[in-house]
């Protein structure tokens, strides 16, 4: 991220929503700074967002695009317990880490960390989410703290360190694995001979191939 992608990416709420039609805030802030985005596609800053923005780029202050959504009230993700499947869904879509639960288990939101996202709702196979406005009137940025937005970004960029983490992990087992079959191939491969062996070790040698370019 260069300078100016970097104070146009403070001047955001930090939501990581993706309405903007980027993947994160970070995605968001560098296109308008290369000039590949506009600077009215954030619903969650809303008007005061694209002032903002216009202000640190020098361009024109827009009407939000309505493509990315309208501007409204800060909401709060809550779960209906009653109804919750525990298919931990919602768990991987949320950008920070805010919805505590387990596999088969009943899941909860943790209020403080969700901001409102809705990245959880379409993904629940029940229906058992729902939005509530917890600010009122107050909507855009006006509906967030300086200290809210940094929090958020602060948990968002450990989720995706988690994430990262996680698949470097899954790839070193992986790539274990692969190694511990082609170190004694036989074994793994039923009597094979000819063409059939040759087939099956071209398989687990890219296999290791494909692990460790992930870890690479």
């Amino acid at each position: 991220m260069n300078a100016q992608a970097a104070r146009l990416h403070a001047a955001l709420p930090q939501t990581q929503c993706t309405r903007c039609g980027y993947p994160d805030c970070a995605g968001y802030a560098q296109a308008i700074a290369d000039g590949e985005a506009q600077i009215n596609q954030c619903p969650p800053g809303g008007t005061e967002g694209v002032a903002r923005l216009a202000a640190l780029t020098g361009r024109p202050a827009l009407p939000l695009n309505p493509d990315n959504g309208a501007e409204g009230p800060r909401t709060l993700a809550v779960i209906d317990e009653n109804w919750c499947i525990g298919c931990t869904l919602c768990l991987d879509a949320c950008p920070t880490d805010a919805i505590l639960g387990s596999n088969k288990r009943m899941h909860t939101v943790i209020e403080p960390w969700c901001t409102g996202c809705e990245l959880c709702v379409p993904v629940c196979p029940v229906d058992c989410i729902s939005l509530e406005n917890v600010t009122g009137e107050r909507s855009g940025w006006d509906a967030w703290s300086a200290g809210q937005a940094q929090e958020a970004l602060q948990r968002y960029e450990f989720h995706v360190f988690r994430q990262h983490r996680a698949e470097a992990e899954n790839s070193e087992r992986l790539e274990r694995k692969a190694e511990a079959k082609l170190a004694d191939l036989p074994a793994h491969t039923k009597g094979a001979e000819g063409e059939e062996l040759a087939r099956k070790r071209s398989v687990i040698e890219a296999a290791l191939a494909r692990a460790r370019a992930k870890r690479g």
